[in-house]
């Protein structure tokens, strides 16, 4: 019985505590650096032991597949900025603890907006106001599809996790109905290159870069959400209903059209998104054309504490580490899944950074 007694009291080894007070840019910085490492690590010795390769040469591979040349820097850089501006999208959204994970399905009806302005529109205006009507267009689109469900939460306080999760299947069934009708060649199932010889609809070069132009709109929204959630009343009203809607509505904040609002500018957003995809990058709309970065999205938006400026780092080291996955994937001759393993690994040592952010691992102290 007593020894009994003594295993009953017997204290944990180590003991996880909510830090007191938060930790220093340094010391988060120094968090990250170390999982990043630990990734790399971890991920070398994968596939070193997949492809018997020297660990060094698999480094060398993603380095290769993101920055090898200037043709994969621009498609980093492209896909860096698609990223990127789903991911300021959902901050609005997540700050007012409004779960969005419909970015896919505001992504698809912004990029189908855009599609259907070039195909329909392409020969019958110049090419800046054809640009400037697929914009509003995307944005229309994206807005009208992130307020459905703001629309639902706001009066009936339906779980928007859910209904924005069903809304991309619906999107895809709304895309594929589309395809329907603009499929090129007939038969083929698949839009084809929109306008690909007069190229009407889509983004110029600018300063003689292809995707100059997906640069500039994206780092003109950065800003601009930077400076929306910190420095502007609605800002200070989302960050408000996200903390307590009751402290909200003691406040005088309208609860309800703040989460409408909120939601609107998050799916516009979301539809600028497949704007930039179909006009300044793949020229074509498919179920396919979010490709998960609407998802991948919601991890940049958590990491960077919905700081916009932090989503840039963040966004081009996800896309930077995911062409090198790729490109390992392709160099070794591994399969085709082996990129989202490799990037997967990455994504949980980045995510588990946060937990020692957030709380402290230390040894109990008079152990029995």
């Amino acid at each position: 019985m007593k020894k009994e007694g003594l295993s009953m009291n017997k204290e944990p080894f180590l003991q996880v505590s909510k830090r007191r007070n938060k930790a220093g840019w340094q010391e988060r910085l120094l968090i990250r650096f170390i999982a990043l490492i630990l990734a790399l690590i971890v991920c070398g010795a994968v596939i070193v032991a997949l492809v018997k390769m020297n660990p060094v040469d698999v480094y060398k591979a993603i380095w290769d597949g993101a920055m090898g040349s200037e043709r994969r820097i621009w498609q980093t850089i492209r896909d860096t900025m698609v990223l990127l501006c789903i991911a300021i999208g959902l901050a609005p959204a997540f700050k007012m603890k409004f779960w969005n994970i419909g970015a896919e399905g505001q992504i698809l009806i912004g990029g189908a907006c855009s599609a259907a302005v070039m195909i329909y529109a392409g020969d019958k205006m110049s090419p800046v106001i054809l640009l400037i009507v697929m914009f509003i267009a995307s944005a229309l689109g994206g807005m009208i599809w992130g307020m459905i469900p703001a629309v639902f939460k706001a009066y009936w306080n339906t779980n928007e996790t859910l209904f924005t999760l069903m809304l991309n299947y619906v999107a895809m069934q709304v895309v594929t109905y589309c395809i329907v009708f603009w499929e090129n060649p007939k038969g083929s199932n698949t839009v084809g290159i929109i306008n690909q010889a007069t190229q009407a609809g889509w983004l110029p070069e600018l300063f003689g870069q292809k995707y100059g132009w997906n640069v500039l709109i994206v780092l003109i929204l950065t800003v601009g959400m930077f400076i929306y959630l910190k420095y502007c009343k609605q800002g200070y009203e989302i960050a408000v209903v996200g903390e307590s809607e009751n402290t909200a509505k003691y406040a005088g904040i309208h609860v309800k059209k703040v989460i409408i609002r909120t939601m609107a500018i998050s799916g516009a957003i979301c539809g600028i998104a497949g704007f930039v995809i179909v006009s300044g990058a793949s020229h074509t709309i498919s179920t396919a054309t979010a490709g998960g970065r609407g998802f991948t999205a919601i991890i940049v938006a958590w990491l960077s504490k919905f700081n916009t400026f932090i989503m840039v780092a963040v966004s081009f080291g996800i896309v930077f580490m995911n062409q090198g996955a790729v490109q390992i994937a392709t160099q070794y001759g591994l399969n085709e899944n082996a990129s989202d393993v490799i990037l997967g690994i990455i994504l949980f040592f980045l995510i588990g950074a946060e937990f020692f952010i957030n709380y402290r691992v230390k040894r109990t102290k008079n152990r029995r």
